[in-house]
């Protein structure tokens, strides 16, 4: 595991150092692959196949969305690590690839196997709770985790990703506990939520949004210092007693590395101009999402600062997987 502050550097680097080379003419010129590296059902799946759809549209070409959970994330990443640099697969992630270099001892690819191609959206992070659990406060919530430790059992989207460490900031700030519970996806968190099998969860807003409107979870708080205009009645953790709190996530999607920096601008290009197309940034932005459209560059600076605020957090937490 890489101290985090030379890894911040090492993304920066590895992300900006795309290999020079002719662009294909009339990319692309057969199907394209998206891997998601977690279970179908949450706010990465529900993402992708949205831009899927309209990607394959504009091509004229299949976008396929292959699911590869496991291992937090690593087994999809390492299998388009492994792809032809060509930018006929591509992976779907997002403060995942930087967390798994920093808790896992050993990957099954190198840290700068991949090149950025687009920061597509960001998104708060909301903690739900099974509605006959009796918290209906956030406040009441962070007092159960501090009078009874562990007691509660809350299920986490992968391990060692976001929502863990977004959670372990809480604890930090509260002096708190609960019991994670690992799942290999979003979907498989929050419907172990609503059927009872789990307490809470801390999840993509987006992979809840639903369920909570028809009231099958019961929303407390986003963990963004906004609040979200997909359920604009959920209150931050900021404005409910932890003020400065904040964990804003993303989502985006990269290619391997020494993909051609032409094929690279096209993506880039046509995967923006589909974000920004009204129908579906308005679908988008009704799931919770917040639609950023960047430019790899921005990608490469994300992922470094990550690696910096995440790294302090991890180690100071003392969170690692075997």
């Amino acid at each position: 595991m890489l101290p985090y502050k030379t890894l911040a550097l090492g993304l920066l680097i590895a992300t900006l150092g795309v290999a020079n080379a002719e662009d294909r003419a009339g990319f692309p010129q057969k199907p394209v692959k998206i891997i998601v590296p977690v279970a179908a059902g949450g706010s990465a799946d529900k993402l992708t196949r949205v831009l899927a759809e309209k990607l394959s549209e504009k091509w004229g070409q299949a976008v396929i969305v292959e699911n590869v959970p496991g291992a937090s994330g690593t087994i999809g990443s390492a299998k388009v690590a492994k792809a032809p640099a060509d930018g006929y697969t591509l992976l779907q992630t997002g403060e995942a690839l930087t967390l798994n270099a920093l808790l896992f001892k050993k990957l099954p690819y190198d840290s700068a196997a991949f090149t950025p191609v687009i920061k597509a959206v960001v998104n708060p992070q909301i903690l739900v709770v099974n509605p006959n659990l009796g918290i209906a406060t956030f406040a009441q919530y962070v007092a159960e985790t501090r009078e009874k430790p562990g007691a509660i059992s809350l299920g986490l989207p992968t391990n060692g990703g976001i929502a863990q460490i977004a959670h372990e900031i809480l604890n930090q700030r509260t002096g708190g506990k609960v019991t994670y519970i690992p799942y290999p996806g979003g979907g498989p968190a929050a419907v172990d939520v609503i059927a009872g099998h789990t307490n809470a969860t801390l999840i993509t807003l987006a992979a809840v949004t639903e369920y909570v409107k028809s009231g099958r979870l019961k929303a407390l708080a986003v963990t963004t210092t906004y609040r979200s205009p997909a359920l604009p009645e959920v209150p931050t953790m900021a404005e409910s007693g932890q003020p400065g709190y904040s964990v804003e996530s993303w989502q985006g999607y990269l290619a391997p590395a020494g993909t051609p920096p032409a094929v690279v601008d096209r993506l880039n290009r046509d995967f923006a101009e589909v974000l920004r197309s009204p129908g579906v940034k308005r679908e988008l932005e009704n799931l919770g999402y917040g639609v950023k459209a960047g430019t790899p560059q921005e990608l490469a600076e994300t992922l470094a600062a990550d690696a910096t605020r995440y790294g302090k957090i991890v180690h100071d937490a003392g969170i690692s997987i075997q």
